[in-house]
């Protein structure tokens, strides 16, 4: 690669240290949080996925700061022949499948010698969530305007990283809102979680897990617990892209 087009295909990278991620949501908690929420009209079954909480050791890895954009998605599209995207070439390239999330990370991996992939999701949530086990990636109080999410009502993406306010403890921008991100992580109940959560979700269009919500979706997806999943074909609709991540280099 020239060293022009290796600038071209650098990643803004965040350094998220190991350590212990207080992940998901106490069970005996998930009624106080439907209640929270009860004007987004999410039943309490889908904050159940959450259970039970647990403290998880995540090994250091690294991060995207930002999601992969119409513009760098395009390179990709112009080398392996697929459609140009559409959109604005700094928003979030979003009606992407997971197949073809895992290919641009095969891709970019190539093009820089680096192990590129997704998340999974347990680093996804570190690294929304930080040390501390806060609500949302900015802190524990939702605050309009620090993530693009319908409440603003924008209707698509933008920009990415257009809200600072809204990073991250490790400095990680939209993590909320924007675009949902596919993980590398297949949807399966927390180990000891309660019966009631199923142990598929047949009725998804991708099983794998997205995380974070999109311009679309209410604050209940902007939790940085919040499990979610690709449940319509229609991917650019509901707003799915991704973020790279890869192994502390």
């Amino acid at each position: 690669m020239s060293p022009d087009a290796e600038k071209e295909e650098r990643v803004d990278w965040v350094d998220v240290p190991a350590g212990t991620l207080r992940r998901g949501t106490p069970a005996e908690e998930v009624p106080a949080v439907a209640r929270r929420y009860a004007d987004t009209g999410v039943p309490a079954a889908w904050y159940l996925k959450e259970a039970p909480a647990a403290q998880i050791h995540v090994p250091a890895f690294r991060i995207a700061r930002t999601p992969v954009t119409v513009k760098q998605w395009f390179r990709f599209a112009a080398a392996t022949g697929r459609p140009a995207p559409q959109g604005s070439p700094d928003h979030p390239v979003i009606g992407v499948t997971w197949e073809e999330a895992t290919a641009y990370c095969r891709w970019l991996g190539d093009h820089l010698d680096l192990d590129v992939r997704l998340p999974t999701e347990d680093e996804w949530e570190r690294a929304a969530r930080g040390d501390d086990g806060r609500e949302f990636p900015w802190g524990e109080e939702y605050r309009t305007g620090l993530a693009n999410l319908v409440d603003l009502g924008i209707g698509t993406t933008t920009p990415v990283g257009s809200f600072p306010e809204g990073a991250s403890p490790f400095g990680v921008l939209d993590m909320a809102g924007n675009a949902d991100e596919w993980t590398s992580t297949l949807y399966a109940p927390y180990p000891g979680a309660p019966a009631e959560v199923p142990e598929t979700e047949d009725w998804a269009f991708d099983r794998h897990i997205t995380r974070g919500g999109a311009f679309r979706h209410d604050r209940d997806l902007a939790r940085c617990a919040r499990r979610h999943g690709a449940y319509e074909q229609d991917l650019a609709a509901i707003g799915v892209g991704f973020r790279v991540a890869g192994p502390v280099g």
